[in-house]
């Protein structure tokens, strides 16, 4: 319930919609409940005395009270809606702010499976619950309400019907709500392994077919879609049987009030026209308490969904801005390591241990090792994509934690192990890298990367549109893309990620003689696992088991490190002697 009172403040904006929903609803609902009276009238007064005008004025009046209960619905679903979508949209808006903002660490701890079913699923279970309580919500108690009240005053003789099938109805629509509200939360974490399953799927498409595993992937496929079935065919059946239910004791309450009526109508007591119009009033009791117990059901499911998007504005962002920035800093690019240790499960367990090294400004830091060394997640902590557990990292002699992010991050050239480009045309994906790029900083950036002779090729040139993940592009051909995206920027400290793994060796020639020339005031990192992208780095970083094994130029860490001597021997197919 809590949940749900924090995100009602989305509604508030819209306020007038969600009044006018109701308030038309409400004149909607008193035509309707005339119906039945002026149905009596007509019998009892006009039919009973062969009064054919007073039928016909009755006849209109019935028609004018459709008519306007007509405006007054249409109206009220017209607004409700507006309330509801404009309230969806913003929640989808802030949930999607607050998740760009989530650390790697925040992003892990929920999945991505759970993000895209509490963005989609959870949003549009919540919009839903609004314009049902906007316009059903109002409409069922008071057609319930106002129908009570109305054979309170005109059928009094047979109110005790109604005092013995509310309470019964009632009850079946508690015990209904709390059920399917438990049965819901589990629908939805069945939704966020479909979810999961789904996107691994579709990103790792290739793999299984060039593995031919699509009987493997299906049956998996078939276990988690076989949950959300079961769990699904629960729920529903469930809610399904309320109404006969219900039905079956309106019935009953039908049968009832026609036996006590008949006897009246004998006794002289009573009149036909107000047994019809209790039954009337009776279906629409029930229709009343149909559509209530409906949206009880909705508002129990939308609790555990509001609960998982509160659970997200909730999130504490693992990376946090110190409170006293020191914002007129410049980076220039001099980066420093002191006693860094981290740990992705904190547990004790570091990927990092003891990293102290120094990176002047404009130089180029190797860093090679074998898998699971440490490599990638090492430069990870520059741009703060994750912070160290303890130590510190310092740029031009500033902790990283008293810098602006964004300054911090515009600072930086990152190209990540997978290359990442967007769906939308080159151009686009260029304007990560720089804003403001035109067409002539664009080419010279590719051409830094050696993508122009590819770009060149195709019809549009930087207008050519990319699939969503590149697909259209080779592996090559998306990390030079990512290469130039980062040159773009210019920026003081560039990190390339191990992003020549899938580039031919001229290429690659290209790209280190290009960030010698245009990027010799830049501070470089390269990760790598071919010592030939980094045997001409200035200071070379060897990582084993997350540490620092040795440091120095090539020709140094022939002679003092083991691990190197192993990696260029397997390499180069020659001994290293002298040593």
């Amino acid at each position: 319930m809590n949940a749900i009172k924090k995100l009602l403040q989305y509604i508030r904006p819209y306020t007038l919609f969600a009044v006018l929903g109701p308030l038309l609803m409400c004149i909607e609902v008193i035509m309707d409940l005339l119906q039945p009276t002026i149905m009596q009238k007509m019998i009892d007064i006009g039919i009973a005395n062969q009064d054919n005008g007073y039928v016909l004025k009755l006849g209109f009046f019935m028609l004018l009270s459709a008519f306007v209960g007509l405006i007054g619905g249409a109206g009220s679903s017209v607004y409700a809606a507006k309330a509801a979508v404009h309230f969806a949209t913003d929640l989808r808006r802030e949930v999607f702010k607050k998740t760009e903002q989530f650390s790697n660490q925040n992003t892990d701890s929920f999945g991505t499976g759970k993000l895209i079913t509490i963005l989609t699923n959870d949003i549009a279970t919540l919009q839903q619950a609004v314009i049902m309580t906007l316009r059903i919500f109002v409409r069922g108690p008071l057609l319930f309400i106002g129908s009570v009240v109305i054979v309170w005053f005109t059928a009094r003789e047979l109110f005790p019907v109604l005092l013995v099938a509310i309470p019964i109805l009632i009850a079946f629509i508690y015990y209904f709500s709390i059920k399917t509200g438990k049965l819901f939360s589990k629908v939805q974490k069945a939704m966020d392994q479909v979810n999961t399953k789904l996107q691994e799927m579709l990103a790792g498409i290739r793999v299984i077919k060039a593995f031919d595993r699509h009987d493997y992937e299906k049956s998996h496929f078939k276990t988690v879609n076989d949950l959300l079935m079961k769990r699904n065919m629960t729920a529903e059946q469930l809610i399904l049987t309320l109404m006969p239910i219900m039905m079956f004791v309106v019935n009953i309450g039908i049968i009832a009030g026609l036996w006590m009526g008949v006897i009246k109508v004998n006794e002289g007591t009573l009149q036909v026209g107000v047994i019809l119009a209790f039954i009337n009033y009776l279906n629409i009791m029930m229709n009343g308490l149909m559509s209530s117990s409906h949206v009880l059901m909705q508002i129990a499911r939308s609790f555990s969904s509001a609960e998982r998007i509160v659970q997200v504005f909730d999130t504490e962002i693992d990376i946090k801005e110190h409170e006293h920035l020191i914002s007129e800093q410049e980076i220039h690019g001099e980066v420093e390591f002191r006693q860094v240790n981290f740990s992705y499960s904190k547990n004790g367990e570091h990927v990092l241990r003891n990293i102290s090294f120094k990176a002047s400004i404009g130089q180029t830091i190797g860093i090679i090792g074998s898998t699971g060394s440490g490599k990638s997640t090492l430069v990870k902590l520059i741009p703060r994509l994750y912070d160290p557990d303890s130590g510190d990292i310092l740029i031009d002699g500033v902790s990283l934690k008293n810098l602006p992010l964004e300054k911090l991050r515009t600072a930086i050239g990152f190209v990540p192990q997978k290359a990442t480009l967007f769906s939308g045309s080159i151009k686009d994906n260029f304007h990560f890298g720089k804003e403001d790029a035109t067409i002539d900083d664009m080419e010279q950036a590719a051409q830094f990367a050696a993508a122009t002779e590819f770009i060149n090729r195709f019809d549009g040139k930087f207008e050519h549109k990319l699939m969503q993940g590149a697909t259209n592009l080779s592996g090559g051909q998306k990390q030079r893309l990512s290469m130039a995206r980062a040159f773009l920027r210019e920026p003081n400290i560039l990190i390339l990620d191990d992003s020549t793994s899938a580039i031919d060796a001229l290429s690659e020639s290209a790209v280190q003689q290009a960030l010698r020339k245009a990027h010799s005031n830049t501070t470089v990192f390269i990760i790598s696992s071919k010592i030939s992208s980094i045997i001409d780095a200035d200071q070379i970083l060897v990582m084993k088991d997350g540490e620092i094994e040795a440091s120095g130029t090539h020709d140094e860490l022939l002679t003092q490190s083991k691990v190197y001597r192993d990696i260029y021997t397997s390499q180069s197919g020659r001994e290293v002697k002298n040593v």
